[in-house]
This record gives C-alpha cells, sequence and structure tokens, in this order.
C-alpha cells in the first residue's frame, strides 16, 4: 500500500476515536515509519522482521501535572510494513491499523500493556469493538 494511503487508515483510526477520549488528547503527533529501528527493535526485544507494530513515547496523560507544558509533543509511531505483513486483505489492514491505534492512545493515557492486551483478549473473546472502547474509557476514569 502506497505510503499516504496506509497514513490516510491512521487518521480514520485517530478520527473514530470517540469524542470522549479526544477532549483529552492534546501535545501528540502520530507519525509513521516503515519499521521500528534496529534500537527499538533490541530494546523491546523484537525480531529482526520487526513484529512491533506502534510505539508511544512520552509522558503519559495521566501523569501530567500542573507544570506539565513548553515541552516537545509525545509522539505515536505506528509501523506500516509489519502491520502490512501480517495482514492479508485491506479490510483485516484497517482493522489491524485501528487496533494499533487505539492500543497506542492507551498508552498515552498511561495503560500498561498488560491491561491493553487484557482488554484486547477480552474484545477478541466478545468480538465487540464497543467493548474495547467503552472498557479502555472506564479505566481512563477510574
Amino acid at each position: 500500500m502506497e505510503r499516504e494511503q496506509f497514513e490516510h487508515l491512521v487518521e480514520e483510526a485517530l478520527a473514530g476515536l470517540p469524542q470522549k477520549f479526544k477532549k483529552y488528547i492534546e501535545n501528540l503527533a502520530v507519525i509513521v515509519e516503515d519499521y521500528p529501528s534496529g534500537e527499538t527493535r533490541r530494546k523491546f526485544g523484537a525480531s529482526r522482521s520487526g513484529n512491533i507494530l506502534g510505539l508511544y513515547h512520552g509522558v503519559p496523560f495521566k501523569h501530567r501535572g500542573p507544570y506539565y507544558g513548553n515541552i516537545p509533543p509525545d509522539v505515536i509511531v505506528i509501523y506500516q510494513k509489519p502491520i502490512e505483513d501480517i495482514c492479508e486483505t485491506e479490510e483485516e489492514l484497517k482493522e489491524k491499523v485501528q487496533d494499533v491505534v487505539l492500543h497506542e492512545v492507551g498508552h498515552y493515557f498511561g495503560m500498561s500493556d498488560a491491561e491493553l492486551h487484557r482488554i484486547e483478549r477480552e474484545l477478541r473473546r466478545r468480538g465487540d469493538s464497543v467493548y474495547r472502547r467503552d472498557a479502555i474509557h472506564r479505566k481512563i476514569q477510574g
């Protein structure tokens, strides 16, 4: 897929976030890269082929205090090629981009991988994307 088309899928995934999330998102840049760097793969124990689909860098929202400000934006990186490598259809690709964007936004709000994976397992079990959004929202508010 051309980079522009893939970036459009990322933009759609961000635009599709519920307003109750979007209103809290600030000072965040979302970018697309082909693959994670060698340093990133080593840091997170990923294979050479790059099984990292996305990455959040920054100060999670729940850890921002009154003095948070005047700093560079947090960054979410979405890795195009590893996502394309695991998807067989454009519909799968669109769904995976939505999942990865939502996962990284969960990190923005301060959720751990363990919490996000638990929610994602429950989502797969139920097959219910509304549940995913509500579960993450409850976790952010709680």
